[in-house]
């Protein structure tokens, strides 16, 4: 194949004209000199909370360049939430020194009596001395959920207020300024002094102005209230100590190792590859950072792959879930294994290779590979779906098969089963904590009395399953509401991702098992890739469980890893867009 030619990189005349090769060739260009560094340095290790002041005037364009050092501080989702008040009547500055001495002899009452006297020989003068009083409020009325990087973390704006105030206090402190930082106040009462809306917050009141101390360390430490600790003391390394042994999260066999992650170095060079083409950056959306985490996994491009089809039959057909006989089970892995089932065919099309699996189906297919259950099997409602150690085994054949298609390329799940997306919805509706009206779905050709009796019955096996011993142990849960293709399925899952391949998830049934296999090996995740998204209810649910954005809105229902080998088809595309893609120099 021939190389493409080289073309001029094609510079942004806006935001950032650096190249991912300018970048990689010198990890260090953004690095200031060395003299700023040590003026930095030497700022923070400066700074002071300042309690007495001269009261000389500050310039109105000082005072500026401190607000305007906060309002570049960083924000949560660019929410900007803080608001400053410059305060300088005397009233109101009386007032608040008011109800700091309130405060401060309330705290000092609750103190044993020598630490409470200690409290109230400190110097706390600076609201009545400074001829600045700064108060930054956070306004915090805008939903959580509206601002990016709240919906988890409601207080981020709170602490990006807080990063305001220390850039403040920086620049204050390289100005010759003083500040200093008081919070000896009820927040409700002086929110009030200051007619504070509803929904806005203040984080205390800052003294400003020209000190009248040069403290040259910091004063409460040396006026003996507390010691600094030493830095060594108080970083701590990847989880918090405990004397408390730590068990294994999983019961897979010991000799299985753990999946890890693909290493850093590789992501990087999987955005860095695509950065040369002669397009913009993350151009293809979704389907560009889906070839990044292709090509981050593989250590380079793909070219091919396997579809991992599994069937399985399931007793809680009989309680009327499901629009079609069992045998289309059979009728559609045994089509599968004559190269004619849909998921084969649309694997053919993709350039995929296949491997059919018959993990239950009630007349063994011939012609596939077989990995099938050993003991009775039961209707999720008055019984497990599969002994403890048929899903255990099931695993272990399941982690066999990823392992052996691993070295092919992608590795795509598909699944047949009738009854499975009640399955499904079980697992689901036990792993995420959801009801089961949340995660019962149509399903293929149901109406909506089988639908009502799909909830019913999906809701009797989760209440079935919570007062299990070991209900939440994930090889429990598995026995207790899964079946065949589920169990091979998380193995393939777990095998592949440990012999380093990604994998391409379909709808909800193979995407249930991925969620299993994170559950049991949560590195799993970075070797997933979402191709589609069902029109199953509860598959929205589990994408979002496991952080990931679908390829493909196609409101399939057909199964057999259609979807997933249709997303894999564009993946394989955008590998070959990307080998034939002219590049930049």
């Amino acid at each position: 194949m021939e190389s493409a030619p080289v073309w001029p990189r094609p510079t942004p005349m806006i935001g950032d004209a650096s190249s991912a090769r300018q970048r990689s060739e010198d990890p260090r260009g953004w690095q200031m000199d060395q003299t700023t560094r040590a003026a930095l340095r030497r700022v923070i290790e400066a700074r002071r909370d300042i309690r007495r002041f001269r009261p000389d005037p500050v310039p109105e364009g000082v005072l500026r360049q401190v607000i305007e050092a906060g309002h570049a501080g960083p924000s949560v989702g660019h929410s900007q939430p803080w608001r400053f008040l410059v305060v300088r009547d005397p009233a109101l500055r009386d007032a608040a020194a008011a109800m700091a001495d309130r405060q401060r002899l309330r705290q000092a009452a609750m103190m044993t009596s020598e630490r409470g006297q200690h409290l109230l020989d400190l110097k706390l003068e600076g609201l009545r001395e400074a001829p600045v009083g700064l108060v930054v409020a956070c306004d915090r009325r805008t939903p959580a959920t509206g601002v990016l990087g709240r919906a988890t973390f409601v207080d981020a704006d709170l602490w990006s207020c807080a990063a305001a105030i220390e850039n403040m206090w920086l620049t204050a402190r390289a100005e010759g300024l003083g500040m200093g930082w008081v919070t000896l106040f009820e927040p409700d009462e002086l929110a009030g002094l200051l007619g504070l809306p509803e929904g806005v917050e203040t984080l205390g009141w800052l003294c400003i102005g020209w000190p009248d101390e040069l403290p040259p360390s910091p004063g409460l430490e040396r006026l003996a209230w507390s010691k600094k600790l030493p830095l060594d003391d108080l970083i701590l390394h990847d989880r918090w100590p405990s004397d408390e042994p730590t068990s294994p999260p999983n019961a897979l066999s010991r000799e299985q190792p753990d999946v890890v992650a693909p290493a850093p170095p590789r992501v990087v060079a999987a955005t860095d590859q695509a950065d040369q083409l002669l397009s913009p950056t993350g151009s293809l959306g979704v389907l560009d950072r889906a070839l990044n985490r292709v090509e981050a996994i593989h250590g380079g491009r793909v070219s091919g792959g396997t579809l991992v089809l599994v069937g399985a039959d399931h007793p809680v057909v009989a309680h009327g879930i499901s629009a079609f006989a069992p045998s289309v089970t059979h009728d559609v892995l045994a089509a599968s294994v004559a190269g004619s089932g849909m998921g084969v065919v649309t694997a053919q099309g993709a350039g995929l290779s296949s491997i059919v699996v018959d993990a239950g189906v009630a007349r063994p297919v011939e012609g596939a590979r077989q990995a099938r259950p050993s003991g009775p099997r039961g209707d999720l409602v008055s019984s497990d779906g599969l002994m403890h150690e048929d899903a255990q085994s099931l695993l272990q054949q399941g982690i066999q098969i990823g392992t052996e298609v691993a070295s092919a390329g992608l590795v795509v799940l598909g699944e047949v089963g009738i009854g499975n997306t009640t399955v499904a919805a079980a697992l689901a509706s036990a792993l995420l904590g959801f009801g089961a009206q949340e995660v019962v779905g149509q399903g293929a050709g149901s109406d909506s009395d089988m639908v009502a009796r799909k909830v019913e019955v999906v809701q009797a096996a989760v209440d079935r399953w919570r007062v299990l011993p070991d209900a939440a142990e994930p090889i429990s849960l598995l026995a207790a509401l899964g079946g065949g293709e589920f169990a091979v399925l998380t193995g393939v899952v777990l095998g592949a991702a440990q012999a380093g391949a990604a994998i391409v998830l379909d709808g909800l049934a193979a995407s249930v098992p991925a969620l299993l296999a994170c559950r049991l090996q949560p590195s799993v995740q970075g070797y997933l890739v979402a191709g589609q998204a069902s029109r199953e209810m509860g598959h929205q649910q589990v994408l979002q469980a496991l952080g990931l954005e679908p390829l493909l809105h196609l409101r399939l229902r057909c199964g057999e890893g259609v979807g997933a080998c249709l997303a894999a088809s564009m993946l394989l595309q955008g590998e070959r867009m990307r080998a034939l893609t002219a590049r930049t120099c």
